[in-house]
């Protein structure tokens, strides 16, 4: 299948900090899991070419997640027009929000709070491995990919049981996560038909779960536009680019974030971090 699109930065999209059960082969394409299948994608002219274990009757599902339909261009246009900003879209051309899962989002962001980007990939594979499903695309080389697990089995798990997936403190959270939406007491399903601010008070009831994390969810997952997740990347950048001589309260910091970026300020706020980080990146002292 190719989906055409134009203006879209795959291996930013993918490698930016929002999914984290996607991995880059030799070859130049994505492996992951979606819905169930096993998926391949790689960028080619003027869109993506996917192909997907078990075929699909439709492919609809697939520009859903990777949001093929979004115009871009629109978006870009409401973000502020200082120099900030018009810098991180300048070297960040191309990037792209997905449309995920909620459960596996939730879960996903639940586990990464203080970890690294690859450090959230490898326990996120390890509770694939150990509690998904296999799919066993006949590309794979590496043995059979397996589906993000469902909050009904990690529900049955036990804090022990989770925390040999090298995951720590996290344990209590995600199960705690995972046994709400099992009883039904968390509809993750319904969180977009809410205000923002009551979704996010849903989430945060969870163990564990902050403004941050609440955000990332319904920002990457429920389809809240405005959502704005401040982590330390961020709350750094928005320091030091827009208050350069001063040391803004916390209070101020937020009411800043919640008011400049404009109605894509999610959208906004993915640009502003992917784009320091690969800054800090290419500033970093060559490896001894």
């Amino acid at each position: 299948m190719r989906v055409p699109v134009e203006d879209y930065d795959l291996d930013a999209t993918l490698a930016s900090g929002q999914a984290f059960g996607w991995t880059l082969t030799p070859d130049g394409s994505w492996e992951g899991v979606v819905g169930g299948h096993a998926i391949r994608v790689r960028a080619v002219p003027g869109g993506i070419e996917a192909e997907a274990h078990p075929p699909p009757a439709d492919w609809g599902w697939l520009r859903h997640y990777f949001q093929t339909d979004v115009r871009l261009e629109e978006i870009l246009a409401t973000f502020p027009q200082d120099g900030p900003m018009q810098a991180s879209v300048q070297g960040c051309r191309g990037l792209r929000l997905l449309r995920q899962d909620p459960w596996q989002c939730l879960a996903s962001f639940i586990l990464s709070s203080t970890k690294q980007i690859v450090q959230i990939q490898q326990i996120c594979r390890l509770l694939s491995l150990r509690y998904g499903e296999p799919v066993r695309p006949p590309w794979a080389t590496q043995g059979p990919l397996h589906t993000f697990p469902c909050a009904e089995r990690l529900a049955r798990c036990t804090e022990r049981e989770l925390r040999e997936c090298k995951m720590g403190f996290r344990a209590p959270g995600l199960l705690d996560a995972a046994r709400r939406v099992a009883l039904g007491e968390l509809d993750l399903g319904r969180l977009g038909t809410l205000p923002l601010s009551e979704a996010r008070d849903e989430l945060c009831k969870i163990r564990g779960v902050g403004p941050k994390i609440a955000n990332c969810v319904l920002l990457f997952a429920c389809g809240f536009p405005t959502a704005f997740p401040v982590d330390v990347w961020v709350r750094r950048a928005v320091r030091e680019l827009y208050f350069p001589r001063r040391r803004p309260t916390e209070a101020r910091l937020q009411r800043f974030v919640e008011t400049h970026f404009g109605p894509h300020a999610g959208y906004a706020q993915q640009y502003l971090f992917h784009h320091r980080r690969a800054v800090a990146a290419r500033n970093l002292p060559p490896a001894s």
